[in-house]
């Protein structure tokens, strides 16, 4: 079986033009999270919509294909580079992760406990979850929770708390309840992943912001696997880029 990671990165971001080239130390971020995936997995590709981050790319040794400017996730421009890695590079894939581009320091175990949803042959698109430390990632609205059924499939995800403990005091909601919040790496068999990309947009999805919603409303589960590794430093903003130039200098 073969697992390919696509890091899509895109040059255009409102709040920190060029991220992926934003340098990090004396390396660009894509490169950190490039080499971090290289970690865990044999096959990785940077899918980008700028010539200027293939360059980058290919400059320090690593693959990169183009893909169209105007894809809405990164979920549909996987899509479109599995594709074109196949033409390009001769790697077919059978199951494609989708990793972050603005976390340069993911541990690369993450990917190995999202490799093995699919030892499952019935898994068709698997996630990461962990259980929330405290209320205060259950309550926030940019904390992604999930509720599971017994097979451990995402039922729902949200951004409100879910469940709601009726009758219970919210300060011992974490007494009584374990609450899990998403973590953003998501894996699809290619054939699953081909179709979910020509779903049209759900009014779960359009509510909450959330894609996923989208593939559950139309009967696709989603594997959520517990990890136990913490979600590392995510680059938004030029003082999240001051943070992370400190974090390397400090090492």
């Amino acid at each position: 079986m073969n697992i390919v990671g696509i890091i899509p990165s895109r040059y255009a971001s409102s709040r920190l033009p060029g991220k992926p080239l934003a340098m990090i130390g004396d390396k660009p971020m894509v490169q950190w999270v490039y080499e971090n995936c290289l970690k865990g997995l044999e096959h990785v590709f940077v899918a980008t919509d700028d010539q200027r981050i293939v360059d980058a790319v290919e400059a320090f040794g690593g693959k990169a294909v183009m893909t169209r400017e105007e894809h809405t996730s990164g979920t549909d421009r996987c899509a479109e580079a599995a594709v074109n890695i196949e033409n390009k590079y001769g790697v077919k894939s059978d199951v494609v992760i989708n990793i972050q581009g603005d976390e340069p320091f993911f541990e690369a175990a993450q990917l190995e406990d999202v490799k093995s949803a699919f030892e499952n042959n019935d898994t068709q698109i698997a996630t990461l979850i962990q259980e929330a430390k405290d209320i205060e990632q259950v309550l926030n609205p940019n904390e992604v929770k999930v509720v599971l059924n017994t097979w451990g499939e995402g039922v729902y995800f949200s951004r409100a708390p879910i469940p709601f403990l009726k009758n219970v005091d919210q300060k011992e909601w974490m007494k009584e309840q374990t609450f899990y919040r998403h973590l953003g790496i998501y894996a699809y068999r290619i054939n699953t992943l081909n179709e979910i990309v020509k779903l049209e947009q759900s009014s779960l999805e359009k509510a909450e912001s959330l894609e996923q919603l989208r593939w559950i409303e139309n009967g696709f589960p989603v594997t959520c696997v517990v990890t136990e590794l913490d979600e590392t430093m995510c680059i938004d903003t030029p003082e999240d880029l001051e943070k992370a130039n400190a974090f390397v200098k400090n090492k």
